[in-house]
């Protein structure tokens, strides 16, 4: 029989699956391999906030504060002015994308202070 196996093991091979034998054209040609599974690269972590980065993050905007332009921001999102935010924000950081996020983040900072100013 081909493949240099007696007629038992090509028998067994054969039963066992029609994709097991190893065939030089079609779909399903070449040697078969058992596929492992992906592993992980340090790439797909990439941009995960860690804990203690966070923390420090933290500590640090409440000892600096917000800087200059992220205040005038603020103040154009008290006056229902999204669009001009975001528009200033594009002009300073340059792209549209870090513009939207950094509107949101400056949101969710007001209503942070606004939920903490009812707390008290």
């Amino acid at each position: 029989s081909s493949l240099g196996l007696s007629s038992k093991q090509w028998y067994q091979r054969r039963v066992r699956g029609s994709y097991f034998l190893e065939m030089c054209v079609g779909l399903e040609k070449g040697h078969k391999v058992t596929t492992l599974p992906k592993r992980e690269g340090p790439a797909a972590r990439k941009g995960n906030k860690n804990k203690r980065v966070k923390f420090i993050r933290d500590v640090i905007r409440e000892v600096s504060g917000f800087s200059p332009y992220e205040k005038r921001v603020m103040e154009l999102l008290k006056v229902n002015k999204d669009k001009r935010a975001l528009k200033f924000c594009k002009k300073r950081l340059g792209t549209h994308r870090r513009a939207k996020r950094k509107r949101e983040e400056m949101i969710s900072a007001l209503q942070a202070a606004r939920k903490a100013q009812a707390a008290s």
